[in-house]
């Protein structure tokens, strides 16, 4: 290609986009006399990121009123909080979900459920003035240029309940933003008080001060390691001071992107090979295993050598681990019997949290606790089987399937329905998110639109779904909210109106404290939040006063969670050709898939 034809441009830089565009170089001098910046030593940072430069643009200087939620338990979140001036309370009990703008969704009667045919409006999207602003309160406010949501009453709700002050130079909500989960109390300004607001990318940056690092590790390890490792079934049966063995020797491990969600577009569209080759590595094929590997958070493509490339056996999530059939065998092996490499490469996709546990630590602490029928058998783990231990014991992965070609089920093993190009297509895709994807079979599907017509009358006339999507095979992934795992759409909401039901799963809008700003649909990976313009029962749109322009809603699928009768669409279907499928783990489609054969 010519050179003199090409188009000059320059490349995007790290810090093109501040956190908080207003921050400035006094702001940035009066931040480092503040505990802990000013004990952070400069030459601890290099000079592409440095201290002052961390500070101007992953921070954002936050002045908060009595009664101002800062974060709220159950919500996903990007930042930490550092207590600068005044002090903030932390509800160690549950707070009512009204208080927090939160309104619990109550199922409806049979009668209200089928009154919903007769009662239809005639305009799209209606709604009452009850779902356009809070009634009766001011629980959503203004502080500078922001939203902010308030706690009424906030010296009566905390009066009977238990709670702990943080002040000046305490850190809080760290862990949420590390390590993508939601946050586990709410945090609410006790009186005016100034935070600074650190986003995640300006958190790991900060770990390179040694002091810094070693004071968020210690958190971790004090209050989550051994709640995180006793999660995993196989160390179920350890005791408590076994356990916390285990967590003193583990190591804490972080892999790929956290902002996966950025790249996704790009991504998805590389060939399976390349898109492997790119994921970074966390165990390689081949090589002797050294520890066990548990993951924390996000998600792992498990793979092996296949001809020229790499083929997909698998994927794990939070809670599943890597090597130990290997590691078992090989510690409990014959002396003369070699040791076996690993059977598989372990890989992350987007971003991956991982624990992990030395063999030596294993060999004496886990092990012994390990019972007889969870150790894999002999031939499962030996180099060159035909049958290779699978991360997932409850299924098989059979070859790559031909076009319209359906292969019987091996025998002498579980009929399994799921193939290998299946799985990369779900990974490649990342519907491996989703919790409740939408899936439908078009084999038996006969377009007859029910699913839809069955969302529309649910939602008063507004269907929350297509009856369009990804396909593979005879599979579509309909176009519908999945309830993911990974709930990204769900960070930077300013006033948390979108949030996860902590029983359910579900994750919905509660429309009223919903200002309309478009941040989880602009960040939903799949195109699964709409902004829509809504009206009154009259049919006339409602506007902002201060500006004229029509108020907004985002608006997506809530799983019919108010309905007796559970999701509309799959219930309708006629042929049974439609399912909400939890696809964070194989089994279910390859259940669903079996029963359909």
């Amino acid at each position: 290609m010519d050179k003199s034809q090409a188009v000059l441009l320059r490349r995007p830089q790290r810090w093109d986009q501040p956190f908080d565009p207003t921050i400035t170089d006094a702001d940035v001098s009066w931040l480092r006399t503040r505990t802990p910046f000013a004990a952070m030593r400069d030459d601890a940072f290099p000079n592409s990121t440095p201290l002052s430069g961390i500070l101007r643009n992953d921070c954002k200087i936050r002045r908060c009123q009595r009664g101002e939620v800062v974060v709220r338990e159950g919500d996903y979140g990007n930042s930490a909080f550092l207590v600068l001036s005044g002090s903030v309370r932390v509800s160690l009990d549950k707070l009512p979900p009204e208080s927090l703008g939160r309104d619990e969704s109550r199922t409806k009667s049979w009668f209200d459920a089928m009154a919903q045919i007769w009662r239809r409006p005639r305009v799209a999207e209606v709604r009452p003035s009850t779902s356009v602003v809070t009634q009766g309160d001011s629980r959503i406010g203004a502080i500078d240029d922001r939203q902010a949501i308030f706690l009424q009453d906030f010296a009566g709700v905390f009066a009977e309940r238990k709670s702990i002050a943080l002040g000046p130079g305490e850190l809080f909500g760290e862990i949420a933003a590390m390590y993508r989960t939601p946050q586990t109390a709410t945090v609410v300004a006790e009186d005016e008080a100034t935070l600074v607001e650190v986003r995640w990318q300006g958190l790991r940056l900060m770990r390179r001060d040694k002091n810094f690092a070693a004071q968020l590790e210690r958190h971790y390890r004090q209050q989550w390691l051994t709640i995180h490792l006793r999660e995993t079934p196989l160390l179920r049966f350890l005791p408590e001071s076994v356990l916390q063995q285990v967590a003193d020797a583990t190591l804490l491990r972080s892999f790929g992107r956290m902002e996966w969600n950025t790249d996704f577009e790009k991504i998805r569209k590389l060939p399976v090979q390349d898109q492997i080759e790119q994921e970074p590595l966390i165990a390689i094929e081949g090589q002797l295993p050294t520890d066990l590997i548990l993951i924390r958070s996000g998600f792992a493509r498990v793979s092996q050598i296949y001809g020229a490339g790499h083929q997909t056996t698998a994927y794990l999530g939070k809670g599943h681990m890597f090597g130990f059939p290997e590691l078992a065998h090989n510690i409990t092996r014959p002396a003369t019997a070699p040791p076996v490499q690993l059977q598989q490469s372990l890989r992350a996709v987007g971003f991956v949290d991982t624990l992990h546990i030395p063999i030596e630590v294993f060999a004496e602490t886990v092990l012994p606790y390990i019972r007889q029928e969870e150790l894999p058998l002999p031939e499962k783990v030996l180099p060159n089987s035909t049958e290779p231990y699978h991360a997932h014991k409850e299924r098989r992965v059979v070859p790559r399937e031909k076009p319209g070609e359906h292969r019987a089920p091996v025998a002498d093993a579980p009929p399994t329905f799921v193939s290998t190009g299946l799985i990369e297509f779900l990974v490649q895709e990342r519907l491996n998110n989703g919790r409740q994807t939408m899936v439908i079979d078009l084999d038996r599907c006969t377009r007859c639109d029910d699913c839809v017509r069955a969302c529309a009358t649910t939602h008063d006339g507004n269907a929350r779904m297509t009856r369009t999507g990804l396909q593979h095979d005879h599979l579509m992934f309909a176009q519908a909210c999945m309830h993911c795992t990974d709930p990204v759409c769900m960070i930077g909401c300013p006033t948390g109106a979108i949030s996860r039901n902590e029983l359910s799963g579900t994750i919905s809008v509660t429309e009223p404290i919903c200002i309309g700003c478009g941040t989880c649909a602009s960040s939903c990976p799949y195109s699964n939040i709409s902004m829509v313009e809504i009206r009154s029962p009259a049919g006339r749109i409602y506007q902002d006063k201060s500006t004229g322009l029509p108020i907004l809603k985002a608006t997506k699928c809530d799983l019919c969670q108010t309905q007796p009768s559970g999701p509309a669409c799959q219930n309708a279907c006629p042929h049974d050709a439609l399912a909400r499928l939890d696809l964070s783990m194989v089994g279910p489609l390859d259940q669903w898939l079996g029963r359909r054969r």
